[in-house]
């Protein structure tokens, strides 16, 4: 909606420059990613720009979010453009959101995986799809992408948009390449008032807080078969949730559990790694410390002698959730940053963290402020805390109840989104007539 000449930094050429150089090598990247797993082998030919579905005839609205976290902050605005008639293509770049949303779309939404930031790759992607308005979440800043969406008249969004202390003084130190990029955007919708002076001192020209769409995402839901069969499993077990779990976290949760076991007889502790694949290693571990544990991804169910249950499985949180009345968030005892608290606040579960929460500091610090949730600071604070909760049915509930009400009064980010980009869908009608 904006019509202003847009300058290109030196370092943006340059990086532009180098990154075509990359469209010969990516053959023998696509194969080694192939043979580490980390590509789908029917759908590889996507990285490099090659659609594998029609484009729908009339307008097309793009969203792009990059990983779980952000593909789940999405699904709410895809369903909402979904109803209003308009095509709707969502992109990932990761395995784990592609798998996800094959489940969550709205039906008829269309899902690619965006490809690799290479000039070529990212004008094959722009011919086939020509979306009418692209809609970015959080904090998707890949300089061809923008740069060649934009010089097509594309009108560019960031949603959800998140800048953390970090990376804002990353970026001041390529302040004249960041701001092209920047000034590139029609609109940034930020998280927090923190976020939205970041990117204005960054050289973004409009910006408006319009909160987090994470707070507005439906709880996960749990297929009820599976539901009913894991509770006749875990029977009366106490049960404690180590959720989203990274590596380097997983031997203090075990730890916990030693520690809390000759106080809860026969309690279960569930390990979800934030990553499946790591279910073979979480059960090495579980071995060498002595507990016995089993195994989601093989198909099994706890059994009286399991103490550890090792839940390396995808889409499958609000069963475990449900399942549980106390977990801990995981990325948060090691310098990752932390994960949503939002899904266990929505399910009843009382929530558990440690000290690194700058992915969701505004979050935690609301929880916080209610005394909505603990943060521990290593394994005998971890287990001290799990047990107060799991034997005080008065504190579980008034902190459980406290989450609730924390996260609920936290949303309505998703129709103030709405509200902010209304002129962009007026405009795509205006044009189509």
């Amino acid at each position: 909606m904006r019509d202003r000449p847009f300058r290109t930094p030196l370092t943006l050429r340059a990086y532009v420059g180098a990154t075509a150089l990359m469209a010969p090598v990516a053959t023998l990247l696509a194969r080694r990613r192939l043979k580490r797993g980390k590509e789908d082998p029917e759908r590889v030919q996507e990285r490099r720009g090659f659609a594998t579905v029609e484009r729908p005839a009339g307008r097309l609205i793009w969203l792009h979010g990059a990983s779980v976290g952000e593909f789940l902050s999405i699904v709410p605005l895809a369903t909402r453009l979904q109803a209003r008639g308009l095509t709707v293509l969502v992109t990932t770049v990761t395995l784990t959101a592609a798998s996800l949303a094959a489940r969550r779309l709205p039906p008829g939404a269309i899902h690619q995986f965006m490809p690799w930031d290479v000039p070529s790759f990212i004008e094959r992607f722009l011919d086939h799809w020509r979306p009418d308005l692209a809609i970015f979440a959080e904090s998707e800043l890949w300089p061809n992408l923008i740069l060649r969406t934009t010089a097509r008249g594309t009108p560019l969004i960031q949603v959800n948009g998140r800048m953390s202390e970090r990376s804002f003084n990353s970026w001041r130190r390529v302040p004249r390449s960041i701001k092209a990029l920047f000034s590139r955007f029609e609109l940034c919708l930020m998280q927090t008032v923190d976020d939205a002076r970041r990117v204005e001192a960054l050289g973004a020209p409009r910006v408006s807080t319009t909160g987090n769409l994470k707070f507005d995402v439906p709880a996960p839901d749990a297929e009820p078969a599976a539901a009913m069969a894991l509770a006749e499993a875990i029977g009366r077990r106490p049960i404690f949730l180590a959720a989203s779990t990274h590596e380097g976290e997983d031997e203090i949760i075990l730890a916990a559990h030693r520690m809390m076991a000759p106080r809860l007889s026969n309690l279960l502790t569930i390990v979800a790694p934030r990553h499946p694949e790591r279910g073979d290693a979480i059960m090495a571990l579980a071995e060498a410390a002595g507990l016995q544990a089993c195994q989601r991804s093989r198909r099994e169910l706890p059994k009286v002698r399991h103490a550890v249950y090792v839940a390396d499985t995808l889409g499958e949180m609000g069963l475990f959730y449900r399942a549980t009345p106390v977990a801990f968030l995981g990325g948060s005892l090691i310098r990752h940053g932390g994960q949503n608290p939002i899904e266990p606040g929505k399910l009843g579960a009382a929530i558990l963290h440690g000290p690194h929460v700058s992915n969701f500091a505004a979050v935690y610090a609301a929880l916080a402020e209610n005394r909505a949730a603990r943060q521990v600071e290593n394994a005998q604070d971890l287990a001290a805390a799990a047990l107060l909760l799991l034997t005080d049915p008065n504190e579980r509930l008034r902190q459980r109840e406290a989450a609730g009400e924390t996260v609920t009064a936290l949303g309505g980010a998703l129709d103030r989104t709405l509200a902010a980009i209304e002129p962009y869908f007026l405009s795509l009608a205006v044009r189509g007539n």
